[in-house]
């Protein structure tokens, strides 16, 4: 039976095939584009989009718009032409859409709007006659053809990329790497030039090339090309420019290494030298751009006498150059990034930089309030709670983290624009500190304004919002929730000796901050739920940064650490979010992030009930929480375990305890999924030596055994069923009580099918170990115990039932089921004993 939307859609396209037949192509266009928005997979609608595609030559709608824009210069055409490239599933055919591209191309590029430079872009995007075309051109003249198309717009340019790195449309490699390098340096050239009116088209090119093909090209970029790039640095140029001459920068140091930071270096150490404040502005900018990627080669020329004897002039109090004062506030923030370049800008710029935040505009004393709040949380707190300052051993009261705290918090509060990414930042790095933890967790009114500012910003598509403001907001909410690592026994005392040798005399060695103990961490964790984190932390588990998603399941997994939190964090959507970040995914860091969100799964799914969160129908699938929880169980690939560093087994304990819950799920798919994907890994873990983890998958496995699936591993009569059966056998006479009544309950139900029994009885000691759990103190074991005899006795038919029975009496069984009886006042026991006894007795 046909939707309505795919009735709409034939309608439309039986419509635009009579439109076409008319002569009326543009309406016909429009019909055919909804209809493939309502139904693009329809054999009718798909059949009338083939047919016109194939009745059109020379006629064709899109090349009758393409002439209108062109000749009569009607802007209407070409916004329609360019919805037409737009829309799925309407392709032009490779020679119309040749040929709108010649006629694009016949006319100047300044005779045309900026309409051309999508219709070229989507022309190059789908259509390999016109990759192949812009090919044959640029192998006749780079230089002829990308003067031809560079001032057309910026996709248009980057077209040529575009093309170049495609092999597809080359007759041979080396023809494909010549142009690539002669268009290399065009872009070089032209971001040489004088003005920057098109700087950002040029330094798109540059990024994208050496984005994509660094390793061949690091050889053009020589002190001129990389002195141009730097250049494009300059903070007072746009943030889209900066971000390209930024991506090209670091693509060109990652390839070039050791020379590259050498060449970087000399040329930032040259402009310092002219002393003009332009270059100082350009080189201190480069500076800031270099310190997060290449930290080691940006410090060393930070802390170079020749660079150092240049920045201390420029920090006085009599300086009046606002531009240059910004940007060596900038340098300064980003050279905290590294420990040296903090004790220095502690020892030499404290002073100047407490001057300027009383005595700053509101942009320089909120950089000063940063580069303080990370020089403050990196050095010794005193017993008072106050910093001592290296250069003149006090700090101003203005100058103490608490005050600089509230300083942030102020500024957010304020909610303006200009002073939120400065606050972030400042709370950022000061929130390492315990006492700010609790500061900060303590007032809700601040942690609400923290979540409503950041929320826009996950839902923005701007990667430099996203990677700044919400990335700091994020780190402040990670570091509030984190908890002190998990310590085995040796790691402890190391830590103790290690704390010990670093105490100094007199002060008190009581063990961690209890600000940083478990409970006061999960205080701060309830806060953060009930400030309303969770719909935040879903917004920004659907943007696509790696370092964001990171953090959100360092969040998540904190947060469901609180039992008590878990069910509220379950009904706000935080399964479907980690469901969908534990996919696997590539590098160490989507593998770190995987496992995170794994964990943080395990821990919600522990205490709710599977059946309240995944709906019989519809995502998320309650098999599709398998495999994240199954891959906690295995060691990463990656892992190396040592004495000192062994492998932390709370994520292997909280995975089974998970998948245990799961496996009480109605339907049977969720405990055969388990038994399919992670059989192996558990009956490793049944003999492990740790009695914890031991026990959660002796439970997983008494759990399983109420599906067919999980029967049929012990059950099926094979040699290895009849093993693992002789291990479950053995893990009743272990020390661990909860271990045994697991594997008794399991055996209980196994005992129901006559492989089973056979396998029982063939195990020297089976039944004698069956009737020991009739006669523990315990009553739950008891009534296991007597359930196992109760099946060997009265459920196996044929030989099979004869053998059993006598097995059981040899055994003493009848007097200690007696035994039992006589003993016991539970209801159960004894109704099941009486039933065991009786076929013996008969």
């Amino acid at each position: 039976m046909l939707s309505p939307g795919e009735e709409r859609a034939i309608h439309l396209a039986t419509e635009a095939i009579e439109l076409f037949d008319a002569g009326h192509r543009e309406a016909a266009s429009r019909n055919l584009r909804e209809a493939l928005s309502l139904a693009p997979h329809h054999p009718e609608v798909t059949g009338t989009l083939l047919k016109v595609q194939k009745d059109e030559t020379q006629g064709h709608h899109l090349l009758d718009l393409c002439r209108k824009y062109t000749a009569n210069k009607d802007e209407s055409a070409g916004k329609d032409a360019s919805l037409y490239l737009r829309t799925d599933g309407l392709k032009p055919p490779e020679e119309v859409a040749l040929q709108c591209l010649m006629l694009l191309l016949a006319e100047r590029p300044h005779a045309l709007t900026t309409t051309q430079d999508d219709l070229i872009s989507s022309l190059v995007r789908q259509n390999t006659s016109v990759r192949q075309f812009f090919s044959n051109r640029l192998q006749v003249s780079v230089t002829t053809f990308f003067d031809e198309i560079y001032d057309r717009g910026d996709g248009a340019a980057v077209c040529l990329d575009t093309v170049v790195l495609d092999p597809s449309v080359w007759p041979s490699e080396k023809d494909r790497y010549h142009c690539e390098c002669e268009l290399f340096l065009l872009f070089i050239a032209k971001l040489m030039e004088s003005g920057h009116d098109l700087d950002g088209r040029s330094l798109k090119g540059i990024a994208r090339l050496l984005a994509v093909d660094a390793e061949k090209l690091q050889h053009l970029v020589d002190d001129e090309g990389l002195e141009v790039i730097l250049s494009s640095l300059d903070s007072r140029l746009p943030a889209e420019w900066r971000g390209q001459a930024t991506l090209a920068t670091v693509k060109y140091l990652q390839v070039a290494k050791q020379a590259g930071e050498e060449r970087f270096s000399r040329l930032i150490a040259h402009k310092i030298t002219k002393a003009r404040n332009d270059d100082i502005v350009v080189a201190f900018s480069a500076a800031v751009a270099v310190f997060p990627v290449s930290p080691n080669a940006a410090a060393s020329l930070f802390l170079s006498d020749e660079f150092m004897k240049a920045l201390m002039p420029l920090a006085s109090r009599s300086s009046k150059n606002r531009n240059v004062e910004v940007a060596l506030l900038e340098l300064l923030n980003a050279a905290c990034v590294s420990t040296a370049c903090r004790e220095t800008i502690s020892k030499r710029f404290s002073d100047w930089l407490s001057h300027v935040l009383t005595n700053g505009s509101d942009e320089t004393s909120d950089l000063a309030a940063v580069i303080l709040a990370k020089i403050r949380t990196s050095e010794t707190t005193n017993g008072a709670g106050a910093v001592a300052s290296q250069t003149n051993g006090k700090v101003q009261e203005e100058d103490s983290v608490p005050e600089l705290v509230h300083r942030f918090k102020e500024l957010m509060s304020q909610r303006k624009v200009e002073h939120v990414p400065h606050a972030i930042e400042g709370l950022a790095f000061s929130s390492v500190k315990p006492d700010v933890k609790e500061q900060l967790a303590e007032d809700r009114s601040f942690l609400k304004d923290l979540i409503q500012i950041l929320r826009p910003h996950a839902t923005n598509s701007s990667p430099t919002s996203a990677s700044s403001v919400l990335y700091g907001g994020l780190t402040i909410i990670q570091h509030l929730t984190q908890f002190l690592p998990n310590l085995s026994e040796e790691q402890k005392k190391m830590a103790q000796l290690k704390a010990y040798a670093n105490a100094k005399t007199g002060e008190a060695r009581s063990g961690p901050d209890p600000r940083q103990q478990d409970e006061a961490v999960l205080s701060r964790c309830r806060a953060i739920v009930e400030a309303g984190a969770m719909p935040l932390l879903v917004d920004c588990a659907k943007t696509n940064l790696s370092s964001i998603q990171s953090l959100v399941c360092q969040i998540l997994m904190s947060l469901a650490r609180d039992r008590s939190s878990r069910g509220s964090l379950a009904q706000q959507g935080a399964v479907k979010v980690l469901i969908n970040m534990a996919a696997p995914q590539q590098g160490n860091a989507g593998a770190e992030t995987s496992y995170y969100a794994s964990h943080a799964l395990a821990r919600i799914l522990i205490s709710v009930n599977p059946a309240l969160v995944f709906p019989s129908s519809g995502f998320p699938s309650v098999t599709s929480a398998v495999r994240p929880l199954v891959s906690l169980l295995s060691s990463p690939e990656t892992a190396v375990f040592t004495a000192d560093q062994p492998r932390d087994l709370l994520p292997v304990f909280e995975g089974l305890l998970a998948l245990t819950n799961l496996a009480s799920y109605p339907d049977e798919s969720a405990p055969e999924t388990i038994v399919r994907q992670g059989w192996t890994v558990l009956e490793d873990l049944l003999l492990s030596g740790h009695t914890w983890i031991q026990r959660a998958a002796c439970e997983l496995v008494c759990n399983l055994m109420a599906c067919e699936a999980g029967v049929m591993q012990y059950a099926d009569g094979s040699k290895q069923a009849a093993k693992r059966l002789h291990v479950l056998l053995a893990l009743t006479d272990v020390d661990d009580t909860a271990t045994r009544k697991a594997a008794g309950g399991a055996l209980a139900m196994l005992t129901e099918f006559e492989s089973a029994i056979t396998a029982v009885l063939d195990r020297p000691r089976g039944v004698e170990l069956l009737l020991s759990l009739c006669q523990d103190s315990d009553a739950e074991l008891q009534h296991r115990g007597v359930a196992c005899i109760r099946n060997l006795t009265s459920l196996a038919a044929g030989n099979t039932g004869v053998r059993a029975r006598k097995v059981v009496k040899d055994q003493q069984g009848v007097e200690t089921l007696a035994g039992v009886l006589k003993r016991t006042s539970n209801p159960a026991v004894l109704q099941t004993g009486v039933e065991a006894l009786k076929p013996i007795m008969q």
